[in-house]
């Protein structure tokens, strides 16, 4: 149903996947609940609208990287596959996390050089010294592509990257609620358990691409075996 509202399908995937990307306890939960629960709501939540910015730029240079590259179904496949083993990775990754990282040596690196003054500035740049976010986008961006799920244009990609940041922003707006009326730290146990529930989301999302994954296969399979007139 989706596939006849191309622009909606962009923006619900960027959304969904700018969501759940958000989720997982990293160097950004964190500041925002240590912050966040001193400074309040709005210093928290301008963390995390620093942070969705740099994410909305890695996102885009993804996109730039991939435009007209998976014409051919074996090109598709090969790329689903790996979207296929990088879900289940980060899946299994976050969902037998044991603990929470915290923060991001050349996201230090890069703090204490430029100094960052603001809430927003800080999401920005810690965000910006991550180069695992981008890799991840890079990824996720050629991902969104294979499937079909964005088209080749600006239009179609510049919807999904407006996703992405709404999603992002949404789960930060929350996080940032959440800690700043009760003016406490969440405990350990919670950020393993928020890390972890994104792990189980990320596998469904896994076994969904899996599924389509092997639907193409199968048609792939299906047209090399029929005999050319």
């Amino acid at each position: 149903m989706l596939n006849d509202y191309p622009f909606l399908e962009s923006f619900l995937t960027g959304l969904i996947s700018g969501f759940l990307v958000s989720i997982p306890v990293g160097p950004i939960n964190v500041t925002i609940i240590h912050e966040g629960a001193g400074r309040g709501f709005r210093w928290a939540v301008f963390i995390g609208a620093g942070s969705v910015l740099m994410e909305a730029i890695y996102c885009a240079i993804g996109f730039a990287g991939f435009s007209e590259l998976f014409t051919t179904d074996i090109a598709k496949a090969t790329l689903q596959l790996a979207s296929f083993a990088l879900m289940s990775y980060l899946g299994f990754k976050y969902l037998l996390a044991k603990e929470v990282k915290t923060s991001s040596l050349s996201a230090d690196r890069i703090e204490e050089r430029l100094h960052p003054h603001t809430a927003f500035m800080t999401g920005f740049v810690r965000t910006l010294g991550n180069p695992g976010v981008l890799l991840l986008w890079i990824a996720l961006s050629a991902t969104f592509l294979a499937h079909d799920w964005v088209d080749p244009n600006w239009t179609s990609k510049s919807i999904c990257i407006a996703g992405v940041a709404s999603g992002g922003l949404t789960w930060f707006t929350l996080l940032s609620y959440v800690v700043s009326i009760g003016h406490r730290h969440l405990s350990d146990k919670s950020l393993l358990n928020m890390t972890r529930s994104a792990g189980g989301m990320l596998l469904v999302a896994a076994m969904a691409l899996g599924y389509k994954l092997a639907l193409l296969l199968a048609d792939v399979v299906k047209h090399a075996g029929t005999p050319s007139p």
